[in-house]
This record gives C-alpha cells, sequence and structure tokens, in this order.
C-alpha cells in the first residue's frame, strides 16, 4: 500500500526534509503523485531509507558512496544472497572506479605479465574480466614489496586458504538467513554487512594483535 509523507516520516524516523533530499539525489524513487497535493511514496522506500542509515551510521558513508550502491538496476531488499554479493562488491569498490588494462598495470607497477599471472592463479588478487581497479595495483605494489624482501610465501598462501573456509562458512550461514522466510529478514541482511565488514575485520586483527602482545611478552 502507498504511503504518505507522514507516515513514511513515522516509519522511519527520518524528517519530511531528509526524504525529500533522498528524492532529490535519487536514492529513493520520486513519489505517485494523484493529485497536486498528494505524494504517495512506494512501501520499499522505509527499507530504503533505513538502509540509507545502516550505511551513515555503521560505515560513514557519504551520499555518493551510498548513490553507487543503489544505483544497481537489479538492486532490491529481497531475501537474496545474490544481492548481497553485488551491494559488497560496490561497497568494497570491486564495482565502481576507474577500471585499468592488464598493460595499464605493468606500467603503473613493477610486475609483469608472468607475476600478475600467477597472483590471479594463487588467489592473491580478484580474477575479473572487466580491467583491474586501484585495490588491486596497490595489492600488487604489496606482494612485489614482498617478493622482493624474500618473504616467507606462505603466510599469503596460510591468509588465501583461511579467506576461502571462511567464504564457504559466510555463505551457508548467510543463504540460511536471506532465504529465510519470516519477517525479520531485512535485519538478517544489515547482519550479515555486520558481520562480514565489522566483527570479521576486528576480530582477526583483535587476535593478531594479541598473539603478537603475547610472543613479546614470552622474551
Amino acid at each position: 500500500m502507498p504511503l504518505k509523507m507522514k507516515d513514511l516520516v513515522n516509519q522511519t524516523g527520518e524528517s519530511r526534509s531528509t526524504i525529500l533530499y533522498y528524492v532529490k539525489e535519487g536514492l529513493l524513487p520520486e513519489p505517485e503523485k494523484p493529485k497536486s497535493n498528494v505524494h504517495l511514496y512506494d512501501e520499499k522506500c522505509v527499507k530504503i531509507v533505513k538502509f540509507i542509515k545502516y550505511l551513515q551510521n555503521n560505515l560513514s558513508y557519504s551520499i555518493a558512496q551510498i548513490q553507487t550502491v543503489l544505483q544497481l538496476n537489479n538492486f532490491s531488499f529481497d531475501a537474496s544472497f545474490e544481492n548481497l554479493i553485488l551491494s559488497l562488491e560496490h561497497i568494497s569498490g570491486v564495482k565502481s572506479g576507474q577500471r585499468y588494462s592488464e598493460q595499464e598495470v605493468i606500467e603503473l607497477v613493477d610486475a609483469n605479465v608472468e607475476e600478475i599471472k600467477d597472483y590471479k592463479s594463487k588467489g592473491y588478487i580478484y580474477d575479473r574480466q572487466d580491467g583491474y581497479t586501484d585495490k588491486e595495483i596497490e595489492i600488487i605494489n604489496i606482494l612485489q614489496r614482498v617478493k622482493q624482501t624474500g618473504f616467507d610465501e606462505s603466510l599469503l598462501e596460510n591468509y588465501v586458504q583461511a579467506a576461502k573456509q571462511m567464504a564457504e562458512a559466510e555463505y551457508q550461514t548467510g543463504a540460511a538467513l536471506l532465504n529465510s522466510s519470516d519477517s525479520q529478514v531485512n535485519q538478517h541482511y544489515r547482519l550479515i554487512f555486520d558481520l562480514i565488514l565489522m566483527f570479521k575485520p576486528y576480530v582477526f586483527n583483535m587476535h593478531t594483535i594479541r598473539e603478537h602482545q603475547h610472543q613479546t611478552t614470552k622474551k
């Protein structure tokens, strides 16, 4: 059922001016106007506004960054794990920003074609067909520094193996949550964002710090 402005304000907790701003910036669809003084908003606007607030409050995203996420043609708030992946790709920059060809990457970093191919085969960098991003260039530079110092590459291999195992567990958990038929699915959607983008790096880095502290006190 379409919502009037006052209903949208009540259900989202946002002000009328904020909602009008979201419409102006393309974050919310234009309302239907059956009469000159009547504006009706789709029910999905409630979920969109709550998702915008989530990105702002939890990930400190700007309006421009949120526009990038919401501009996906097939983005929806249905219980779809595929939509979650598309959203994560945009948030992480995988689907946005400048693209570089392999030759351009070689010119920007001190690496050759065979080295880049090796990094992709080992799972160190994203293997995609539409070019490389600034993130790949950053990671390739790090990997080249690793190679130059003779650093033990087994640590990198362990990172990849742990990431693959974690990805399998995340998929199983995420699919179960997002494919559930209860009324909490939108909360589940946000919960998975929190786990993947906030809890996971926090707990990994926390244990890295604790291990370093433990090893230091042993000396």
